[in-house]
């Protein structure tokens, strides 16, 4: 069995072979799913490629790809949350209006990336966005709902658009 700290020098295909087994568990003991596991461990995979820098000086292998582990995690349970209040939503639209199966997807899918795109803003500045764009609430309004000055609504209305625009440049 291979030890949990191996020499500092890693490639993927060693951090692959030595730690998936162990990845892929400790995943599926927080899912309880070994197909949700097998799918997250890939994601998880997927970031170590995108952190190729990270690999030559990694001396604790699971610790890194717990963390990256929990991210993907999180990024599930948030994307499953939208999911399921997408699908409540459309439970609630009369059935001559219905969304064929084709626009319900193209719709869960902008849903998705509209979510990752604001992936990076505090949760509150995302909350306010939100519920500016989407909802149509005023400044005032969505004070009131989170609790927070008209002010701060205004500063994380001005971060929102910053990211976003970021994202597009």
């Amino acid at each position: 069995m291979p030890s949990a700290n191996p020499s500092p020098h890693h490639s993927v295909q060693t951090l692959y072979a030595e730690h998936h087994g162990w990845l892929q568990a400790w995943l599926r003991r927080r899912l309880g799913c070994s197909h949700s596991a097998a799918d997250l461990a890939h994601d998880t995979y997927l970031r170590v490629l995108l952190r190729p820098q990270v690999l030559p000086t990694l001396r604790e292998p699971r610790a890194y790809l717990t963390t990256l582990a929990k991210g993907v995690v999180s990024e599930h349970w948030r994307r499953q949350a939208l999911e399921r209040a997408y699908l409540e939503a459309l439970a609630l639209i009369p059935e001559a209006l219905a969304l064929s199966p084709e626009e319900r997807l193209e719709l869960l899918q902008t849903l998705d990336e509209i979510d990752a795109m604001l992936d990076g803003l505090a949760p509150k500045a995302r909350e306010a966005f939100l519920l500016s764009q989407l909802e149509g609430l005023t400044y005032t309004q969505i004070a009131g709902q989170l609790g927070i000055s008209e002010r701060t609504v205004k500063r994380y209305m001005a971060q929102g658009f910053e990211h976003c625009l970021a994202l597009v440049e």
